[in-house]
């Protein structure tokens, strides 16, 4: 395959106008560990450490449904030093809950184990994370590492590079942990405005994949909502009742004022005919698209 002809499938789903909204992953533990070596496609399950201490911290985070994903930081990286970890949770009452620790020894990862066993410090600055996975997908590397030096360059604390969170075709991909929102379908400008706003706590529909807490109507419901009566805080929507039927759901968004209108929106759903959605993987396969309706 020559240059010229090869696949990219963030420029596909763009030409296709694949829509965002409700397309995040469902989480609310999100475990990073700093790792400046080259990172294996397959992430911290092809890290070469001690055996005994990546069974316990893998058993540990799937028994919380936790993610794990390998960070650093963009750009040079020292060579030698303590290596960060952290454990960071997103309750349900929206609180955040972080842990952090240095890893110089395999052995010191056990600390993760222990920190998803215990509650955790609340509050602490968000974290940011820029998919920038080359290894596991092209447009990862060639769209998310522009976004990642523009987010560094303006928040160098909050910023880290990370490996696979899903979705490669909406590259550049955009979480910010513990709050759990996805944004998709950035580049270098638009990245630090989206950031910039949510920071500010206002989240606006553009670029917006979904909150990592609701499932996949819900999260188009939120979006559909965004877009009709402008940004607003992460917690300033409560999702309500959810009904489902068939390929319908109709959910319920009101805000956590008691005078705050009720918006109920119809999303359907279909499946999409099969096409390549990575650009890795040569197989053809289907996904399914959530669409809104406000109910007069």
């Amino acid at each position: 395959m020559t240059p010229a002809s090869r696949f990219f499938c963030s420029d596909a789903a763009r030409s296709r106008a694949d829509p965002l909204a409700g397309t995040a992953p469902y989480g609310s533990i999100w475990i990073l560990v700093e790792y400046r070596g080259g990172w294996p496609p397959n992430g911290f399950d092809g890290l070469p450490l001690e055996p005994d201490t990546k069974r316990l911290v893998f058993s540990a985070a799937q028994a919380l449904r936790a993610r794990i994903l390998l960070v650093r930081r963009h750009g040079r990286r020292p060579a030698q030093g303590p290596q960060r970890w952290a454990v960071l949770r997103y309750g349900p009452d929206g609180a955040h809950r972080q842990t952090w620790g240095t890893w110089t020894r395999d052995e010191d990862l056990l600390g993760i184990a222990a920190a998803l066993a215990a509650p955790g410090d609340p509050g602490g600055p968000p974290v940011v994370l820029v998919c920038a996975h080359g290894l596991h997908d092209a447009c990862c590397a060639v769209r998310g590492r522009p976004v990642g030096r523009a987010l560094s360059e303006r928040w160098p604390d909050l910023v880290w590079e990370c490996t696979h969170v899903g979705g490669d075709r909406f590259a550049a991909n955009v979480v910010v942990v513990p709050d759990g929102v996805y944004y998709g379908n950035l580049d270098a400008t638009s990245s630090v405005r989206v950031v910039e706003d949510h920071l500010a706590d206002r989240l606006h529909a553009d670029h917006l994949r979904g909150y990592t807490n609701l499932f996949p109507p819900q999260q188009t419901a939120i979006a559909a909502v965004l877009a009709r009566f402008g940004p607003a805080g992460r917690h300033h929507y409560v999702i309500g009742e959810t009904v489902r039927d068939g390929d319908r759901w109709l959910v319920r968004v009101t805000g956590r004022t008691p005078r705050s209108p009720v918006h109920d929106v119809d999303v359907r759903s279909h499946r999409t005919p099969p096409r390549q959605l990575t650009c890795r993987g040569r197989s053809m396969s289907s996904t399914v698209v959530y669409e809104a309706v406000f109910r007069q």
